[in-house]
């Protein structure tokens, strides 16, 4: 057996398999060990459907390559794969239901996804075992099914042997250690005795330049053995099987298989079985299980079945196919599928360490194992994915995720699996848990939250009597409840001054004799001076945009940087990584410390911001103080209000005139009182997150996660002007290098009455894709829908005439000038 090799993969259930299989046809040597056999984790009782359907950009491209993968194993490998390319029919109840679908239509058209939207009378004519007359319609893929779990796993299997890879069962990982240039992993072979897997006391170790973990319910052990958190536990899922129904197998005698069907609003799915059905469902009060570990008497084993807990879909299912009311149970299963806090697998570089990968998490794993396995593989073989990977990334949750939190949100994503995903959606479970020592004072003036990164922070200020359910039963794939009093909050930063709670800001210090010389090289942008700021990003090696950073210079050798308040982690591990790589490299010192719940953050912005704030500050020369002379734009200064000590910086996500004051966090409350109480002389709103991100869009301000990710450069995103060129830093060559493929836009749309894009749509020339939008929401400025995103760069002209489709209409767009509202930026520098 080899005992060095380039990659290692932990785990071989459908995504440990379909990584190996990759990684080894990109030439790496590749490893895959299994404890047990293969498939002998999730993989072996998963149901093995294939559903396309996903809101999520990134996740709709995995799902997509694993679907045209696993057509083309046969030919490769000569196994079957046990593909039924039998379609999906996804039933919708109700009006909000048929939103969903088109919202998820936009996703899927930018994707290239094909997919069709049937009326009722269309899907009865076609399967009239369905009951249809309460649908409102159905959305239809016809090139998505089912497949056999086993089969495939061991179809990719083969591919992987054929490509170099070797495969190992019955060896258990007990222990990593890195050397600092590869991981040795101590194993030991497992043997079976009396039904169970035990040690057999035979140890040896692998060395490994790469580990990539895909252990499934396993990941609790892997976090111990890694000294990390991973948020991967399983939740019960249940599906029975049932005994053939009459009615079916007569269809079948002259017609083809019907399409898994999907009734979402009974939160249930069915498909065919050998003449029967089998029906999965995604219930309330699943629980979660194994939160510390799988036990080690566990292996291909099952829970009892709960039937009380899904009669509710059961009789839902005879509802839709009422043929099948006296079919008997034939078989069921119950069994532990992973899931996240999010319902996205974690997928990506381990928080803290060299060179190990985790592929942890998947609810859907058997739809996810092949796209996975190739732009995962990218990313650890090329440097990059050719999709933004960043929402996948196990980094997304920080060190303040336990155990209790991700078995109380994990067990919320089950079953919320079938449950309405609006966009404007907020999950209510384990919440409040980070919250600022405001947090009441907002709640009691009207505030409506939402969760990033574990912050609560305001999305809107609502009524102040409003009932705890009025968020919830607002919400809306058009203009939900919160809508008018966001076009109130927008117009106050506009026309008079508002407030926004941005504390959740991820906030960095970094100084010491080399940090100068290291934020230089780290980042695009020339560095500010003292008491300046400067926009600047953080570049992956292929050139794409890693982090943006507002960094602020506090002295020769001494700055605070600030980035998006839902990557703390994500940009901390980059930022570490990246400086102990150019201390190695230069001999010097740089210290980095997460400094983010040590300061509070609230931006005042608006035309009378300054007059107001004057009102609040301590000064020799009060009256002078905001001024340009000694306060001008894109710069900080350390200023007084009443008795806070506040590190103002004169710059505003919003476009207009305005201030961010960080203060320390113990003195929040005290700071907000005295802003309160000043500001009611001029009218001061308090403005939550869905404002914001309106009025950035007017001044065509890119956001992180949106606009700018890893698969766009700078330039590609049309940024030149925080790109110094005539310096060197990381990322530069392979961005100049890279061209631009698409470019950066900013649209205004003639759309409906009664809905704004969510930046998911797609953009059209004569009925051709030309590119997406990022970005969407409602102009105050203009009084019309705007958004951001990017097109071929031929179209990235001013007065290009484009369609957006929304709905399943299309409507009018026009690229406009880079920031519409206020070009010059006049009001931001406006003196007084």
């Amino acid at each position: 057996m080899k005992t060095h090799v380039k990659a290692l993969v932990v785990g071989g259930g459908a995504v440990g398999t379909g990584i190996a299989y990759h990684l080894a046809k990109a030439g790496w040597d590749t490893m895959l060990v299994e404890r047990d056999e293969l498939t002998s984790g999730s993989t072996w009782h998963a149901a093995g459907l294939l559903p396309l359907f996903n809101m999520s950009y990134a996740t709709t491209h995995i799902h997509k390559y694993s679907v045209d993968f696993y057509k083309s194993l046969e030919a490769e490998t000569g196994l079957n794969a046990g593909f039924a390319v039998v379609g999906n029919l996804r039933m919708a109840q109700t009006d909000a239901r048929m939103d969903e679908y088109m919202l998820y239509s936009s996703v899927a058209e930018t994707a290239g996804v094909h997919h069709e939207f049937l009326t009722p009378e269309q899907v009865k004519a076609r399967w009239p075992l369905i009951r249809t007359d309460d649908l409102k319609g159905a959305l239809y893929h016809p090139q998505d099914g089912y497949i056999n779990p086993a089969d495939v796993t061991q179809a990719m299997a083969k591919g992987a042997r054929q490509h170099g890879c070797t495969i190992e069962r019955k060896i258990q990982v007990n222990a990593y250690r890195w050397t600092g240039s590869a991981w040795v992993v101590t194993c030991e072979r497992m043997a079976e005795k009396g039904g169970n897997l035990v040690p057999s006391g035979e140890v040896f170790e692998i060395t490994a330049e790469h580990v990539v973990t895909a252990t499934g319910n396993h990941a609790q052990r892997t976090a111990k053995l890694l000294g990390i958190k991973i948020p991967a536990i399983p939740v019960e899922h249940q599906f029975i099987v049932m005994d053939q129904d009459p009615a079916l197998v007569e269809w079948r005698k002259s017609n083809p298989e019907h399409p898994v069907i999907r009734d979402a609003d009974a939160q249930s799915y069915v498909r065919e079985e050998r003449g029967g059905w089998i029906l999965g469902v995604y219930e309330r009060g699943a629980p979660a299980r194994f939160d510390y570990g799988v036990p080690d008497s566990f292996r291909a084993d099952l829970f009892q079945l709960d039937l009380e807990r899904i009669e509710d879909q059961y009789a839902a299912m005879i509802h839709r196919i009422p043929s099948c009311e006296d079919s008997g149970l034939k078989d069921d299963f119950n069994g532990p599928i992973c899931y996240t806090p999010d319902g996205n697998p974690l997928v990506g570089p381990a928080p803290g360490l060299r060179n190990m990968w985790l592929a942890e998490g998947f609810s859907f794993g058997i739809t996810a194992a092949g796209g996975t396995g190739y732009y995962l593989a990218q990313l650890m073989t090329q440097g990059e994915a050719e999709i933004d990977m960043a929402s996948l990334d196990p980094k997304r949750y920080g060190d303040w995720m336990t155990t209790e939190y991700a078995a109380r949100k994990n067990e919320e994503c089950y079953e919320h699996v079938y449950i309405l995903h609006h966009p404007d959606e907020e999950r209510e479970a384990c919440r409040p848990l980070r919250t600022t020592p405001v947090y009441g004072r907002q709640k009691a003036l009207g505030a409506q939250f939402g969760q990033v990164n574990g912050w609560e922070r305001p999305n809107y200020f609502g009524p102040l009597d409003a009932p705890s359910n009025f968020d919830h039963d607002g919400r809306s794939f058009r203009r939900g409840a919160w809508w008018p009093y966001a076009v109130a909050e927008a117009k106050a930063i506009r026309e008079g001054v508002g407030m926004i709670d941005a504390s959740a800001f991820t906030k960095h210090l970094v100084r010491g004799p080399g940090a100068t010389a290291f934020l230089d090289h780290f980042t695009c942008n020339k560095l500010p001076k003292v008491g300046r700021i400067n926009l600047t990003y953080a570049l992956t090696g292929a050139g794409t945009t890693r982090t943006e950073y507002t960094i602020v210079r506090l002295a020769e050798e001494e700055y605070y940087l600030v980035s998006a308040g839902a990557w703390t982690a994500y940009d901390a591990d980059f930022l570490r990584k990246s400086a102990a790589d150019f201390m190695a490299a230069q001999s010097t010192y740089v210290d980095i410390h997460d400094v983010t719940t040590q300061w509070g953050v609230f931006a005042v912005a608006g035309p009378k911001s300054r007059e107001f704030l004057n009102t609040l500050v301590r000064d020799a020369e009060p009256s002078t103080v905001l001024s340009n002379k000694r306060f001008p734009w894109l710069s900080m200064r350390n200023i007084e209000l009443g008795m806070c000590p506040v590190r103002a910086i004169r710059v505003a996500y919003t476009g207009e005139l305005g201030w961010e004051l960080h203060h320390p966090i113990e003195m929040q409350a005290y700071l907000f009182d005295q802003l309160m109480a000043a500001g009611q002389e001029f009218g001061l709103k308090l403005v939550g997150a869905r404002a914001q991100n309106w009025l950035r869009q007017e001044k065509s301000y890119r956001a992180f996660g949106n606009e700018l990710g890893r698969d766009a450069t700078p330039l590609e995103a049309d940024l030149p002007r925080f790109v110094d060129q005539g310096k060197d830093f990381h990322g530069k060559d392979a961005m100049n290098a890279t061209g631009i493929r698409a470019k950066c836009v900013t649209v205004l749309i003639d759309g409906p009455q009664d809905a704004d894009p969510w930046g998911r749509e797609v953009l059209l020339v004569d009925g051709k894709k030309v590119g997406r939008l990022t970005s969407g929401g409602y102009s105050v400025a203009f009084g019309k829908q705007i958004g951001m995103g990017y097109v071929t760069p031929d179209l990235a002209v001013v007065g290009t005439k484009l369609k957006l489709r929304m709905m399943r209409q299309e409507w009018d767009a026009v690229v406009v000038e880079d920031s519409p509202y206020d070009p010059t930026n006049a009001r931001i520098r406006i003196d007084g």
